[in-house]
């Protein structure tokens, strides 16, 4: 049963997703928190097919036993992803009537290494033998169970890979296709134009209603299409440090500098304890009073906190510094002196050869072979440091070749010893040759860094109890006042912040800046929460954040706050154009510009493959592709572009030479489309009626 065990414990589902990264490995469990309150025995359907809660709970539990270390969220979200995938595409499989034999299912069984590289099931020659692997199944029933789960995997597998190679065997590109593409890359259009850039009108004159969003999205529906989502506004109240708490841990610290006196209840004496000024275990009084345990390295100045970085490095030895701030922490320190040289920064060529531990040997060759191009590389930059750069970029076997040898700054005993000794043994600019178990080393030493050692004090600026009480009595006053009144109104009498909107869908788990907040969502998608419904949630290690539920989005389109970023200044441009398109009037171009109050433009050689006018002003299809249509010396109508509203005037027009063959041309559409074949999946989904009934398992 070994055998059967390793593969337990090392093998992943062989639903591997090939192309489509299709079938995800089965993530943790989805139900570990108690009582569900579900009220169908189905988690979902796919196309009227469903997806039982048992089976799907018991898919989890299964994978979560492999400790993935993933939000059980995660897991529900992956583990719903996969049963719809699959779903989706085995129903495509029973159209085709796709079979697998058992050649095809022994390949993919193979192709996990804990079946097809087991030394229980491989020959004299190494190669594995099926003979043993069937006899070795046969003869343990519980292996035999186990197989035929795995069978189950792989024959969906196997289908998976016949599905996808036909459907890449559907896809080709017509020599159309590819006269097409080299037409468009070899034809070329010269022409002059007049843009009335949109900048000219300032934004602020332009308004945008939602409805206004709203219409534009039900045009263009598919791009914007989403599931229903919930909109949730807050007010975050942090729970942090006030003034007087920080002033008292300063003094606090402070207090640490001088000794003090202490009783002594076993002397019956008063006891005098050193001060961090003349503390004679430093390293001990640290540990004792700071947050921080002691650090006795030299760090170098561009490692110190940055505002008070100077004054810490220019401490002289046993001076104190402080109390300052840095992060969330106080701190006092004392220097314990100075040390020249404690980080290096250098270069280097690496020349490998066979049997060295070059990670990355470009070319074979021997010990000998290797030193004499070391030794040759090593004159070149003798005699042009400048020179040292190029080489690594060519001759280098390290991948720092393509930083031009540079690794960096590094502190002692980090590197391996003889290029560590050379380096820390060597001033700057010093050039060299070393063997280490990488190959020959040609080093170029490039800078140092001073350092100074310091023990610090730092405790961790924190809430007192009662700043937090204050906190707490604020936050829970406004959950009250805004459950009957006006959200944002109640914040802004409150001196409190309300945050921009968070849309999110019923599976969500991150809730805007806050990161994982999947009690928030949870919330606002519980049945019994309502539209206008208040309620305090408090967030470790940051406060109180007091959500409202604000509305509901059903259309099927992303909410307007999230389309408003993108679609606004389409809008806007698209009001701008017609503003623009009044003052682009003239029967020839140059009347043209001059109603606009711009200048006439040049563009030549432009081809419709790479549509970029000149002056930075970017790609301009449509303008491109009206140049190409027009006669020459005919002038167009006005044109909407991606900057501005344009008239452009065609020159001339210069055709390529025909071609008989353009196999080339094909080859490179055919290159650009190889990737179609991952638009399937996503086209199942869309057409599909999927009923995930998640939420009613109170997930």
């Amino acid at each position: 049963m070994a055998v059967l065990a390793k593969i337990r414990q090392r093998s992943a589902l062989l639903i591997g997703v090939i192309a489509l990264a299709l079938f995800a490995f089965i993530i943790q469990d989805l139900f570990t928190r108690g009582s569900f309150g579900q009220s169908s025995k189905d988690v979902g359907s796919i196309d009227g097919k469903d997806i039982s809660f048992e089976d799907f709970r018991v898919k989890v539990s299964n994978v979560e036993k492999s400790g993935q270390g993933i939000t059980s969220t995660e897991a529900a979200n992956k583990v719903w992803d996969q049963e719809v995938s699959i779903a989706l595409l085995s129903a495509q499989f029973d159209k085709l009537g796709l079979r697998v034999g058992e050649k095809h299912l022994l390949e993919v069984l193979k192709s996990d290494p804990n079946i097809g590289k087991n030394p229980m099931f491989l020959n004299a020659a190494g190669g594995f033998d099926v003979v043993k692997f069937k006899e070795y199944f046969k003869t343990n029933p519980e292996a035999a169970q186990y197989l035929s789960e795995k069978e189950k995997d792989a024959e969906l597998n196997a289908k998976f890979q016949i599905y996808s190679t036909l459907v890449k065997a559907g896809l080709y590109t017509t020599a159309s296709e590819g006269k097409l593409k080299y037409e468009m890359e070899a034809n070329k259009v010269n022409f002059a134009y007049a843009a009335a850039p949109y900048s000219s009108i300032k934004d602020s004159d332009v308004k945008i209603s939602d409805s206004d969003i709203v219409d534009y999205m039900k045009k263009n529906e598919k791009k914007f299409k989403a599931d229903a989502t919930r909109e949730i506004q807050y007010v975050l109240v942090e729970d942090k440090a006030s003034k007087e708490d920080e002033a008292e841990i300063k003094a606090k610290i402070t207090g640490l500098l001088n000794g003090r006196v202490e009783y002594n209840a076993k002397t019956g004496k008063n006891d005098t304890l050193p001060g961090f000024r003349n503390a004679t275990n430093i390293a001990e009084f640290v540990n004792s009073n700071s947050d921080v345990p002691y650090d006795s390295t030299y760090v170098a100045k561009n490692s110190l906190p940055a505002v008070d970085a100077d004054k810490l490095f220019s401490l002289p030895a046993g001076s104190i510094y402080g109390p300052y701030v840095f992060g969330r922490y106080c701190a006092i320190s004392k220097s314990l002196g100075f040390k020249a040289g404690v980080n290096a920064k250098a270069s280097h060529i690496l020349i490998g050869y066979t049997g060295s531990q070059t990670p990355n040997q470009k070319e074979k060759r021997t010990k000998e072979e290797a030193k004499a191009k070391a030794e040759e590389i090593l004159a070149q930059v003798q005699a042009n440091p400048d020179s040292f750069m190029m080489l690594a970029f060519t001759s280098s076997d390290d991948s720092s070749a393509q930083q031009g040898g540079d690794l960096g700054y590094f502190s002692p005993n980090q590197m391996v010893k003889p290029f560590n000794d050379f380096v820390f043994n060597n001033g700057i600019g010093k050039v060299g040759l070393v063997e280490t178990p990488f190959g020959f080393h040609i080093i170029k030493i490039t800078d140092k860094q001073d350092g100074i050692r310091l023990a610090t004090i730092a405790q961790k600026i924190e809430p007192s109890e009662a700043t937090s009480d204050k906190v707490f009595t604020l936050a829970t006053k406004f959950e009250m006042d805004a459950a009957d009144k006006d959200f944002n109104a109640t914040a802004k009498a409150l001196g409190l912040k309300v945050s921009p909107p968070v849309t999110a869908k019923a599976m969500d788990e991150a809730f805007g800046p806050l990161g994982n907040q999947r009690n928030i969502v949870r919330w606002a998608y519980d049945k019994e929460t309502n539209v206008g419904d208040v309620k305090r949630f408090e967030i470790a290690n940051i406060g109180h954040v007091i959500a409202q539920y604000k509305s509901e989005n059903k259309s099927g389109l992303v909410s307007v706050t999230l389309a408003r970023p993108y679609v606004e200044s389409i809008l806007k441009n698209k009001k701008k154009a017609e503003m623009l398109k009044a003052k682009l009037t003239g029967s020839t171009i140059e009347a043209v510009a001059k109603s606009a109050g711009v200048a006439v433009q040049q563009a030549a050689n432009v081809t419709l493959d790479n549509p970029v006018l000149p002056g930075g002003v970017g790609q301009e299809p449509k303008v491109v592709g009206n140049a190409f249509a027009l006669a020459a010396n005919k002038i167009s109508a006005p044109i909407e572009g991606n900057t501005g509203v344009y008239v452009v005037k065609n020159i001339s027009t210069v055709k390529a030479p025909a071609l008989t063959n353009h196999a080339e041309y094909v080859a490179k559409v055919k290159a650009q489309s190889a990737s179609d074949a991952s638009r399937i999946l996503p086209a199942l989904k869309n057409n599909a009626k999927i009923e995930d009934n998640r939420l009613q398992f109170n997930y």
